[in-house]
């Protein structure tokens, strides 16, 4: 029954690209579709998820209940007809929106979780690719990044994040978290520090992280002892033989750079290609798979596409036929 509740929103949602249609299905299946994703969350009841099909969405509102915001995928190259989910703009969980989930979207600018006033809690965000992830209140705890690109420098807020099988630009302020499986691309940024008000610059790609595991992950610079603190540092391969901890990393060969490693590295960019070419021991994680986004108990799914049908082609007739019938050939394909 909930599989021909969902290919009937997904028909409802899609089936005319300029109208962009948002369904939304309440705890107790019943849908509503709106025109505008500001609408769609104004007055979706907790707990409901908001189907959006490929195309634009413009969000000037924020979210304070629980909700589930599901795209396509962020991605325009799969074989959905719509093309990617958009969003621009920010996402911003406030106060009531605790258990929400963001899936298959790119949003334009940043997620926002939390306050210095209000904590959210048990955030996931999976398959998305954002500008970066902002987190106001060190009690936001509970916040899953799974297969997700982060753009930009990301301020965990001192939560405990679970990044897993993600490609990020550059972290800070992560307590008792857990970064596995990650491909982190960059060394350079700064960090605003309040009590001295001005900024430090670093070249590292993690800065104030303790208490965190860091585990079977690509860093394509090199890490800081002063960076990080307290952490449990464990099957690491950096680009430069400069830890500044107790592990001794995984080095490239001499003879080797990370452009040799992988398939395509260009950064934290849909071009890139993150699987590593040479599958030997040398690469095996602590878990018994390869480190890096292809390994653990998700992998990474390169083409992002959200566990939901989606209409990879449609037709239809310019004028109807003699009985006044109009034909429309729609396929739809779940992943």
């Amino acid at each position: 029954m909930k599989r021909n509740v969902l290919i009937a929103v997904a028909l409802a949602a899609t089936m005319t690209a300029a109208a962009q249609n948002i369904a939304v299905v309440s705890p107790s299946n019943e849908t509503d579709i709106y025109q505008t994703l500001d609408d769609a969350l104004a007055n979706a009841e907790g707990g409901s998820t908001s189907y959006l099909p490929g195309g634009g969405f413009k969000i000037t509102t924020s979210i304070d209940k629980n909700l589930t915001i599901m795209g396509v995928s962020h991605r325009g190259d799969t074989d959905n007809a719509e093309g990617a989910t958009i969003i621009a703009g920010n996402l911003n969980f406030i106060v009531g929106s605790s258990g929400s989930s963001v899936l298959g979207v790119y949003v334009c600018g940043n997620i926002n979780v939390g306050t210095s006033e209000n904590a959210v809690t048990n955030l996931t965000i999976k398959k998305c690719n954002v500008n970066s992830i902002q987190v106001g209140n060190s009690a936001s705890s509970g916040l899953v990044v799974n297969q997700c690109y982060l753009r930009s420098l990301s301020n965990f807020g001192n939560c405990n994040v679970h990044l897993e099988n993600s490609i990020i630009s550059s972290a800070c302020y992560i307590n008792a978290g857990i970064i596995n499986h990650c491909v982190i691309t960059d060394a350079g940024n700064s960090v605003y520090h309040s009590t001295t008000l001005s900024y430090y610059y670093s070249h590292h790609p993690l800065i104030g992280v303790s208490n965190t595991s860091i585990i079977n992950n690509f860093f394509l610079s090199f890490i800081d002892g002063n960076s990080v603190s307290n952490c449990q540092i464990l099957k690491n391969c950096i680009g430069v033989a400069s830890w500044g901890s107790d592990e001794a990393p995984i080095v490239l060969d001499t003879d080797k750079t990370f452009n040799d490693i992988f398939y395509a590295n260009k950064g934290v960019k849909i071009s890139s290609d993150y699987r590593i070419k040479e599958k030997s021991d040398n690469f095996k994680g602590t878990d018994g798979t390869y480190i890096g986004i292809e390994g653990g108990t998700t992998g990474f799914d390169p083409d992002a596409l959200a566990p939901i049908p989606r209409i990879i082609s449609k037709k239809v007739d310019e004028q109807s036929d003699a009985s006044g019938k109009l034909t429309i050939n729609v396929t739809v394909k779940a992943k």
